[in-house]
C-alpha cells in the first residue's frame, strides 16, 4: 500500500519492525508504540491535523500522527478522552475512571493502553500495590476494597459486551457508594476504552523502550 506526501513523493504505509522488543507482561512503566501503518510525518502534518491533535505535544506521538490521517475523527475522538478523564467538576474522581480505564484494557489485553492508564490510577490514588494486583493477576484480583471492585466488574463486563452490564451492575456500584454521576463516570471510562483498546491493537503493537530492555534481559 502506498500515499502520496504532501512534497509529492510515494512512500509505503505498511511498515514492518523485525527488530521489535515487545513487553512479556502487563506493567505500569512507560512502554512504546509502533504502528504497522505510516503515520503523517510531524514535519508533513497540515493545519488542520494540527488542531485535530488539539495537544501540541501529541505531536511527537506516531499513534496520533497515524489517526491524523482522518483529522475530524481524531479530533472528536480526543476531546471525548480529555472530557471523559480530565473533567472532575462532578463525579467520580480521576483514580476511578483511570481504574475503570485500566481495568478494561488488561481484560482487552491492550497492554499499551493497561501500561498508561495503572500508572495514573496509582499516581492518583497512591494504592500501586493494588494496581499492579489487577495487572498480575488479572480483572478478577481483590484489589482490596468493594469500591474499587465494583468498578472493575462493571468496567469488564461492559468490555465483554454492552449487554453483560446490567442493572446488577449498577445496584453493586450503588451499594460501594457510587452515585448515578459517579456511575456514568465509570461507564464512561470502560465505554471509550473498550473502543480505543480494539482502535490500538489494530494498528500497531507496543514496544520495550530502548533505556528499559537491560532490565529484561
Amino acid at each position: 500500500m502506498t500515499a502520496t506526501t504532501a512534497g509529492g513523493t510515494t512512500a509505503a504505509l505498511v511498515t514492518e519492525h523485525p527488530d521489535l522488543h515487545r513487553p512479556e507482561a502487563f506493567t505500569q512503566q512507560g512502554l512504546g508504540w509502533v504502528p504497522w501503518l505510516r503515520p503523517v510525518a510531524e514535519e508533513e502534518l497540515t493545519d488542520a491535523q494540527r488542531e485535530a491533535l488539539v495537544e501540541p505535544a501529541r505531536a511527537k506521538m506516531p499513534y496520533f500522527r497515524l489517526l491524523a490521517r482522518d483529522p475530524e475523527a481524531l479530533r472528536a475522538r480526543t476531546l471525548t478522552d480529555l472530557d471523559i478523564f480530565f473533567n472532575t467538576t462532578s463525579g467520580i474522581g480521576r483514580a476511578e475512571r483511570e481504574l475503570a480505564a485500566a481495568a478494561t484494557s488488561r481484560h482487552n489485553g491492550c497492554v499499551f493502553c493497561a501500561s498508561v492508564h495503572a500508572a495514573a490510577a496509582t499516581r492518583e490514588s497512591g494504592r500501586e500495590a493494588d494496581v499492579q494486583r489487577l495487572l498480575d493477576e488479572g480483572v478478577s484480583a481483590d484489589l482490596g476494597d468493594e469500591r474499587w471492585n465494583a468498578v472493575v466488574a462493571a468496567s469488564v463486563h461492559l468490555a465483554d459486551t454492552p449487554l453483560a452490564f446490567g442493572a446488577a451492575d449498577v445496584e453493586r456500584l450503588r451499594a460501594a457508594g457510587l452515585d448515578d454521576a459517579e456511575i456514568v463516570d465509570v461507564v464512561n471510562g470502560a465505554a471509550f476504552f473498550n473502543w480505543a483498546n480494539r482502535l490500538m491493537l489494530s494498528l500497531g503493537e507496543p514496544e520495550v523502550p530502548a533505556s528499559r530492555r537491560g532490565e529484561e534481559a
